[in-house]
């Protein structure tokens, strides 16, 4: 396993702090740029992480793909932009590509983003029946049309990845419940997930395993990693105290999951790929940052990697 931090696609202190906790591997979003998928902004990218010590392993950045969801017409151009993406990755030799699925076009969902926890510090939450009172989105869709699209993307897009030689590793919906303001949700269990993955048999077709929307799915999360195995490429490592209809994003030692546990089952099942640690609260003196989410602060991050490093020790190798 490679310890990772989700990084801006230019130097800035959070790669400085990446180097200085000794990571050497870099996931990127591609925050503030447009058609950051050509091959030259991709290699660019991959270069200039390898000259500041970081090996750019994950592409954790999507374009456009609401049409592609709802099956709309558009649909085949914004595939072949991620056919296009996943050439160009090949080519440069970035490994991984996290994507999201019915996420289009609602997005992550939380409803406060100033919960309370230890010592003051700050988290985000989701309340169902807070969010349910809001409109609806003014898409229409069936969860039968979503699969069917799905399915004809998976189609498309699986034989390029493999030719390719990347991974496609797709993140649960956050949060996984069953609809979100009237538009479905498909990847929020663990029986979905493995639908998901029987759709097209291939070991580049696999998931980003994000330990805290398993969590509110009310899975066993080292279950739920022996028995995706082989098919976990990518790891956000976080958890939450609730369920999919009510959680709180907690520190990682204060969840509902046991971590060292998960941490354990990776080496069993031989998972060697990026785990970066994900969602953390806001602790003394941080705001709120116009480029990244709450949950990407860093004072919280550089806890985080010095717990998982721990348990990293703790487990041993593999």
């Amino acid at each position: 396993m490679d310890t990772a931090l989700m990084l801006p696609p230019h130097p800035d202190k959070r790669w400085t702090m990446a180097r200085q906790l000794g990571l050497s591997t870099g996931v990127v979003r591609f925050w503030g740029e447009e058609e950051w998928w050509t091959y030259d902004s991709l290699l660019q990218a991959r270069n200039r992480f390898a000259d500041h010590g970081l090996s750019l392993e994950v592409v954790e950045d999507r374009p456009p793909m609401t049409d592609t969801v709802l099956g709309r017409e558009g649909r085949d151009e914004e595939i072949e932009t991620v056919k296009q993406l996943l050439r160009n990755m090949g080519t440069v030799g970035i490994d991984t590509y996290s994507w999201v699925w019915t996420e289009n076009p609602v997005g992550v969902v939380r409803t406060s983003d100033e919960v309370p926890l230890r010592g003051d510090t700050r988290t985000t939450a989701y309340d169902h029946e807070q969010s349910e009172r809001g409109p609806e989105y003014p898409v229409d869709v069936t969860e039968a049309e979503l699969w069917d699209n799905l399915e004809y993307f998976l189609d498309e897009v699986v034989p390029v990845a493999e030719e390719a030689g990347v991974n496609l590793a797709l993140h649960p919906d956050d949060p996984p419940v069953d609809s979100v303001r009237g538009v479905p949700r498909l990847v929020n269990s663990v029986e979905n997930v493995q639908r998901i993955l029987d759709l097209y048999d291939s070991p580049n077709h696999g998931l980003t395993f994000c330990q805290g929307n398993f969590s509110a799915m009310g899975a066993d999360v080292p279950a739920a990693i022996r028995q995706f195995g082989d098919r976990i490429h990518f790891v956000h490592f976080r958890d939450v105290e609730g369920s999919s209809e009510e959680f709180v994003e907690t520190w990682h030692d204060e969840g509902q999951t046991d971590m060292l546990a998960a941490m354990d089952v990776y080496r069993e099942v031989g998972f060697d790929g990026p785990i970066r640690p994900d969602h953390v609260p806001r602790m003394l003196d941080e705001g709120h940052r116009d480029d990244a989410q709450a949950g990407y602060t860093d004072m919280g991050r550089l806890f985080a990697v010095g717990y998982m490093r721990g348990l990293m020790e703790q487990v041993g190798p593999e």
